[in-house]
């Protein structure tokens, strides 16, 4: 009831998983990541324990192809599931069980595997292994939704399209988990869902734009001092940037408009408050709470919103 992409990705070692269905909210069901660890996909008629349990397996040091084994060997309906593994070494194992409603199948890459089953035809999760590998110019997470993507264009889930999840953790083991989570999004229930999780990766992107400013000190936190032009620049066009991909959502905007504010930038800082006001009214009630948490100061606010 499924088709799925896992990867590992050559460069940087992290861990990825793309999968759509109709069904709710596949993404507590489908994936398993564990940084520096594995992926894994469960699916079919899920059991939902492979992905703990496998993930255990792969923590302690099985290769894919014994943690496969081991999984499929134990289980009482073998014949009605689909599994894919990826080690940390990028190893990969898939199986799909001779009772998979069909059509349904696998297959593997370098560091990939891509799996299906309900499908429209075998070229869903073909589609899906030529799009990943022929896809160039594109992040780890862009070349996982070109799979998706490509999938369902050629037909995808037989029974058409509720849920999808988009899910990347990096190749450090023993970090933090919140840390080592790079990318997890989900789409339990909409008409679209690989176009609207794919939004939502764009979304996502635009935000992690804005909190590597925001967080930066000196630049947006504490004083304002000893800031490079360069650094200036580079802060104001990542806000840009994310502010042209979020249209109404001002965030980007406002604290664009701070930071101009911040570094004496003061007509530029008016104007672009004045476009934020304008779009969105409590968004000047707001600046005062913000300076008054010290990113920019009172008597600063008072001068940009008369001009």
């Amino acid at each position: 009831m499924t088709f799925s992409i896992i990867a590992r990705d050559p460069a940087t070692g992290a861990f990825g998983i793309a999968c759509e269905t109709h069904f709710f909210g596949v993404g507590r069901l489908v994936g398993w990541l564990e940084p520096g660890v594995g992926v894994i996909a469960t699916q079919a008629f899920v059991n939902v324990g492979f992905g703990p349990r496998g993930i255990g397996l792969l923590r302690d040091g099985s290769t894919a192809s014994e943690v496969l084994s081991t999984l499929i060997g134990g289980d009482d309906q073998p014949g009605y599931r689909q599994l894919a593994v990826i080690d940390v070494d990028g190893r990969v194992a898939n199986y799909t069980g001779d009772k998979c409603v069909q059509a349904a199948g696998a297959l593997s890459g370098d560091q990939v595997s891509v799996q299906g089953n309900m499908l429209a035809s075998h070229e869903v999760y073909e589609s899906m292994l030529r799009a990943y590998e022929e896809t160039s110019g594109q992040t780890f997470a862009g070349r996982l939704l070109a799979a998706l993507r490509a999938g369902e264009d050629a037909g995808g889930d037989a029974r058409g399209s509720q849920s999808a999840v988009l899910k990347i953790v990096s190749g450090n083991r023993g970090g933090n988990a919140w840390e080592e989570t790079l990318l997890d999004l989900r789409v339990d229930d909409h008409p679209d869902p690989v176009t609207e999780i794919t939004r939502l990766a764009e979304v996502s992107g635009a935000f992690d734009k804005i909190g590597s400013v925001m967080f930066t000190p000196r630049v947006m936190i504490g004083a304002y001092e000893n800031v490079s032009d360069e650094e200036l620049e580079q802060a104001l066009e990542a806000l840009e940037s994310a502010r042209a991909v979020l249209g109404d959502n001002l965030e980007a905007a406002f604290w664009k408009a701070v930071l101009l504010g911040r570094a004496d930038r003061d007509e530029d800082a008016a104007r672009l408050f004045a476009e934020v006001f304008a779009r969105g009214g409590h968004w000047r009630p707001y600046l005062d709470q913000v300076a008054a948490a010290g990113f920019i100061a009172p008597a600063k606010v008072a001068s940009l919103v008369r001009r």
